[in-house]
């Protein structure tokens, strides 16, 4: 008997609401993920990174310097070593993040324009913390070299303030960011591990809707009409989808309240074609290994090293030929670079063509498997007959 795509649609989401693991992927288990991670990474900065100090020179300039460091709200000095080793050992168990090394003679040294050598040692092991850690020691070690300077100029070049301050910093700088001005980490990090959970929970629901459905009527599926069906199993769960995408983009965008400075049509556009590509490339993986375990195991695989190959972690111009082919195969990787340009560059429709006929070019998926859901079902009446 035929029926209607909506009749199909509807049915998908009956099926749904019988299995209670079902329900949970496409209601609550996405919004409790989001909201997880997102308060992982809730304080937005890095703060109190602890660091070492070794004092070698006890004197009144290296317990000024040291202040200076401290003075930072990104480290905090709560070690003190008496040498160089024992610094060192905590830096490779990780007690402390760095180690800042002033030499014997360093006032000395100091005021009579020998130039001593401060050594801090960081480990590169964090990306995120070394990276503030180097930073944070940067800025307060030259705030520290400008005063000393300042002070030697006043009795020196000039009695003036703004003089002698001049002389110690002849070339000032400024470093101001152009987007994410308050560096905070989170817009970093969560805007983009955000849609590669994302797009796990779409190709893993897929299947597990697909081997649901397969499970309950397994001597006659996909049953009458398989196009239908597939297309009804589209359509019930691209806004359930759509709905998880837009309520993230909400919640970052609105209720925390960080900039947004693009399009909300062009990317509720690119997440609609990434849900569409997703859903297709999930049912490809089960529909042509018919087995939920495999599938699931391609499907993580496939998706879950999406966040390394999206150019945020790791820039796309370094990444070598065959990594970039890969990430051009993964939908969430070119979404995100419209969801980048249109949060932080408000890049007009014309600059994120390219990246939307990428998106695009993903639905064809749904017609692959459309053609293998009809060939099984067209293989399965063969054998009924």
């Amino acid at each position: 008997m035929k029926q209607s795509l909506a009749r199909h649609t509807i049915e998908q989401w009956q099926a749904l609401c019988r299995d209670p693991w079902l329900l949970s992927l496409v209601s609550w288990v996405p919004v409790l993920l989001f909201v997880t991670l997102w308060s992982v990474f809730s304080s937005n900065f890095a703060r109190n990174l602890p660091v070492g100090v070794v004092d070698l020179d006890q004197s009144r300039l290296s317990r000024s310097l040291i202040r200076h460091y401290d003075a930072s709200p990104t480290i905090l000095l709560e070690q003190r070593f008496g040498d160089v080793a024992r610094g060192t050992e905590a830096v490779r168990r990780g007690t402390v993040f760095g180690l800042i090394i002033i030499p014997k003679d360093f006032e000395r040294d100091t005021v009579s324009g020998r130039s001593p050598t401060v050594s801090a040692m960081v480990t590169g092991q964090y990306l995120l913390v070394g990276r503030n850690v180097n930073s944070a020691l940067s800025q307060a070690h030259a705030t520290f070299t400008a005063g000393v300077e300042t002070v030697r100029n006043l009795s020196t070049i000039s009695p003036f303030p703004s003089q002698a301050l001049a002389a110690a910093v002849p070339i000032a700088t400024q470093v101001t960011p152009l987007f994410n001005s308050n560096t905070n980490y989170a817009q970093f990090l969560v805007s983009a591990m955000l849609p590669a959970m994302w797009q796990i929970l779409m190709v893993a629901t897929t299947i597990m809707v697909l081997a649901d459905g397969r499970r309950r009527d397994p001597l006659c599926w996909p049953g009458d009409e398989p196009g239908k069906r597939f297309a009804g199993l589209v359509l019930a769960l691209v806004p359930l989808f759509l709905l998880h995408g837009a309520w993230y983009l909400s919640w970052l965008y609105v209720i925390m309240g960080w900039p947004m400075h693009g399009s909300w049509p062009i990317l509720i556009l690119a997440q609609l074609l990434t849900v569409i590509g997703s859903i297709g490339i999930g049912a490809l993986f089960f529909l042509f290994t018919l087995d939920a375990a495999r599938a699931l195991s391609i499907a993580a695989f496939y998706a879950a090293s999406s966040l390394a190959f999206m150019g945020v972690t790791f820039p796309v111009t370094d990444m070598v030929l065959p990594a970039r082919i890969w990430r051009s195969l993964v939908p969430i990787c070119h979404y995100i670079e419209i969801q980048i340009a249109q949060v932080d560059y408000g890049a007009p429709l014309s600059y994120q063509a390219g990246q939307l006929l990428w998106l695009g070019g993903f639905c064809i998926t749904l017609l692959f498997g459309s053609a293998r859901l009809r060939r099984i079902g067209a293989a399965r009446k063969e054998a009924d007959a």
